[in-house]
């Protein structure tokens, strides 16, 4: 694994079971899945922000959530700093979440409305250092909610999640999340639930602990707008694929896979006179328990051809660190 990658994913899966009837296994129905990941391979580099996009349903939350161990994959390794986190048991992967923390999207959802904040940062520290005492794990905490902007810090110490503000319980995950010094974080939509007026200032407080904590992130979002806010490289996904991953500027200069050019041409501009002129995609995101056989987004794309509802495009590198899974990529080139 190269020296400047943290996480290597490679051929990552994950498969859900589809509920079946007691009738269906009667009969020896055939045991359908739910295709959530369906082989991806990619890196995030250290001190980077690597940003997953694409519609829901596209694969994003559950590729992330199996890169740390949350969903065990179903097939595929995930390396973390030259360690095979998919062949470690419960108790390794356990000492290793220390250096893997999330920031879930929804605040109030992720925060145990009995626990005061304090309790609630402070219990990754009483289980990943247990050799704390219980003054030097509060000195960890304020020192820790003075960094994400809740203070006076003494004051939110012994505050509830309802007694917050939408933006203040987003700031109490990010802390709860840094707490224990981690490495790498999993950012999952951790803008979504907070106001627009804050939102800005979320990304700005995370771009300064990245900088600060010297924080890789996995930066997972439906908004390619939040995205060229924050990150260095991207990531589109499409019902479990990858289609396109390329530096941030190149992927907005020069977008080669027709979804990335219709979530680019989703985006709004300010300005009335603008308009699409590129088509937008025709009709749903595919049903995963049956994806469409060849490219996943022939059936909505509108450049689709014979070939592309018969062979599935690999993803390839065109331009330098720009890599896209389509047949007709090539006509996209400056």
């Amino acid at each position: 694994m190269p020296e400047d990658n943290l996480v290597l994913v490679e051929g990552l899966r994950k498969w859900f079971p589809k509920h079946t009837s007691l009738l269906d296994r009667f009969l020896g129905m055939e045991r359908e899945y739910v295709h959530a990941v369906d082989g991806v391979s990619f890196a995030i580099r250290r001190g980077e922000v690597f940003g997953l996009v694409g519609e829901s349903g596209s694969g994003k939350t559950t590729t992330g959530r199996a890169i740390l161990g949350l969903t065990p994959p179903t097939e595929g390794r995930v390396i973390f700093d030259d360690v095979d986190l998919t062949a470690l048991d419960k108790t390794s992967l356990r000492k290793m979440r220390r250096r893997m923390q999330v920031i879930f999207q929804d605040p109030m959802a992720s925060l145990n409305p009995r626990m005061s904040l304090g309790e609630a940062i402070g219990y990754g520290l009483r289980i990943h250092f247990p050799q704390l005492s219980s003054d030097e794990r509060r000195d960890r905490v304020t020192g820790m909610l003075d960094k994400v902007g809740l203070s006076p810090a003494n004051y939110f110490y012994n505050r509830f999640p309802h007694q917050l503000s939408g933006g203040q319980r987003q700031r109490a995950v990010i802390a709860r999340a840094l707490v224990t010094q981690p490495e790498l974080v999993l950012a999952d939509e951790p803008i979504a639930m907070a106001d627009v007026s804050v939102r800005a200032l979320l990304l700005d407080l995370m771009n300064r602990l990245k900088r600060e904590f010297n924080l890789t992130y996995l930066f997972i979002t439906h908004d390619l707008a939040t995205a060229k806010y924050i990150c260095d490289r991207i990531g589109i996904m499409y019902l479990g694929k990858l289609v396109e991953v390329a530096p941030l500027r190149e992927l907005y200069t020069y977008p080669l896979h027709p979804y990335t050019q219709a979530l680019l041409a989703a985006v709004p501009i300010p300005d009335p006179h603008r308009r699409r002129t590129k088509p937008m995609p025709k009709g749903e995101i595919p049903n995963p328990i049956h994806p469409p056989a060849g490219c996943r987004f022939h059936p909505r794309c509108p450049l689709a051809q014979d070939i592309c509802s018969a062979e599935e495009p690999p993803l390839v590198e065109l331009r330098p660190g720009h890599t896209v899974a389509c047949h007709f990529a090539e006509q996209f080139l400056p």
